[in-house]
């Protein structure tokens, strides 16, 4: 599982020019899927990104997490985030989730995000979509399962 998040001002993701979601002061969260995925490895990246102290303090240090500063998340699934990109000059997307998988693993993550924080906007899984966002910093950290080791090497 992989997040590429971004600590924002404000941003919001459109399906077909209508606007489905916006947030306000926190992280847009993409959120890549494979297949071998689990609700275990997702459950500890949550609970990183809610960890995550990226914002900053009273005294301008980043030592503040989400939930200190009553920030909101939108969260947007990019299968993406899986591409290959070794041979030749088209990517190939194959270590990427089943649809079917990723998607139960999407609405997972939104719904345990929800649980603890006030405001969580999400995207339309599978949906092309435009998100538009003001990053903050720019402050953007990538978090891997496999790097934070939650991945189970096959």
């Amino acid at each position: 599982m992989r997040f590429v998040i971004q600590r924002v001002t404000k941003a919001s993701v459109s399906v077909d020019k209508n606007t489905i979601g916006a947030i306000q002061n926190g992280f847009v969260v993409l959120a890549g899927i494979c297949d071998t995925d689990t609700y275990e490895i997702a459950d500890k990246m949550i609970h990183k990104l809610l960890h995550l102290r990226i914002f900053s303090d009273e005294s301008g240090k980043t030592n503040l997490d989400i939930k200190s500063v009553n920030g909101e998340l939108l969260i947007i699934s990019q299968f993406t985030l899986y591409a290959d990109c070794r041979k030749g000059n088209r990517p190939s997307f194959t270590d990427a989730g089943s649809p079917e998988a990723a998607k139960e693993l999407y609405e997972y993550i939104i719904k345990k995000c929800a649980e603890e924080i006030p405001h969580v906007a999400h995207g339309s899984f599978g949906s092309h979509m435009s998100v538009s966002l003001i990053n903050d910093g720019p402050f953007t950290v990538i978090l891997d399962s496999e790097q934070i080791g939650n991945k189970n090497k096959a």
